[in-house]
């Protein structure tokens, strides 16, 4: 997966000097399932809605499979989304809500039981929504979002509000959305432990910045466990040198730096007269990856 899907270019949207988003270049693989992470409030819809063309960005740019997000809509392909939750008809039925957006879209009938059969709800279709389980509801949701047979499908929290089984559902539904259709899949989640169980890429937003993105395997390999005497002395040397590091336990740091990088740490701690015990690389879970990264781990 080389060709970017979607790329952006010091993206930037602010509300106020405090809200908003500043500065994103998002590289978004064709084919992968980009896990786009955050705390509430870090920016995340917002930068959805700037992908979607439904806020207009301040500066910086948007591509769309390699063309400007506000070219002519039938040089880029074409985009389904669901942000903040499905808009369904509770009075009418699965099959009925799904008319409605297939006739404004002005698509095929037959791709309404298409995409019904791809979320698993063909069985359902007749049945009024508002009978519909929450999961129900939004496999609806993706349904939706999947007419017109989209290349890219942007998703904002499709996993919020599931039980444990809706979300490992949600989680086989987009492997195969990849897998047998073909597409790139945009999410954003609050919810580390579950996207780290689908995500093959990550972006990581905090307080509209992003810290770090790239493949999942490779930033929870990003960590060195440093053994050394004065691990404070040592935390504040490697900041200047641009490293994010914690005291992990007594006498141990965990340094945000790639395994390459561990004979260039260990030369700047032993020039400052720091012993160093041992080092070595580790893998963390996307979690305190996170937690490191915006410097919310201290101590074990």
């Amino acid at each position: 997966m080389t060709a970017a899907m979607i790329q952006t270019v010091g993206l930037s949207h602010a509300y106020s000097a405090h809200a908003g988003v500043w500065d994103l270049d998002l590289t978004v693989p064709a084919g992968a399932i980009y896990a786009f992470l955050g705390p509430n409030g870090a920016g995340k819809t917002t930068t959805i809605r700037l992908l979607l063309g439904l806020l207009r960005a301040t500066r910086g740019q948007i591509l769309i499979d390699g063309a400007p997000r506000a070219a002519d809509p039938r040089a880029v392909p074409h985009i389904g989304s669901m942000v903040e939750g499905p808009s369904l008809y509770p009075h009418l039925t699965g099959r009925e809500n799904l008319r409605i957006t297939a006739l404004l879209l002005g698509r095929p009938r037959g791709e309404i039981d298409d995409a019904l059969r791809t979320v698993g709800l063909l069985d359902a279709a007749d049945r009024l929504v508002r009978q519909y389980s929450l999961g129900m509801r939004q496999r609806l949701g993706l349904a939706l979002a999947l007419l017109g047979r989209p290349r890219l499908l942007i998703l904002d929290e499709p996993s919020n509000g599931l039980d444990p089984p809706g979300m490992a559902d949600m989680r086989a539904l987009m492997r195969e959305l990849v897998r047998e259709h073909g597409m790139t899949l945009f999410l954003s989640s609050h919810l580390l432990d579950d996207v780290e169980k689908v995500a093959t890429h990550v972006g990581l937003l905090h307080k509209g910045r992003l810290l770090a993105q790239g493949e999942l395997a490779a930033l929870r390999e990003r960590r060195l466990r440093v053994e050394c005497g004065d691990p404070a002395r040592a935390a504040a040397l490697l900041a200047q040198a641009g490293h994010a590091a914690a005291v992990e336990a007594e006498g141990v740091l965990r340094v945000d730096a790639q395994a390459s990088e561990a004979a260039h740490i260990n030369r700047l701690l032993v020039t400052a007269g720091i012993d160093v015990h041992a080092l070595g690389a580790r893998h963390d879970s996307l979690e305190r990856f996170f937690a490191l990264a915006t410097g919310k781990e201290g101590g074990a």
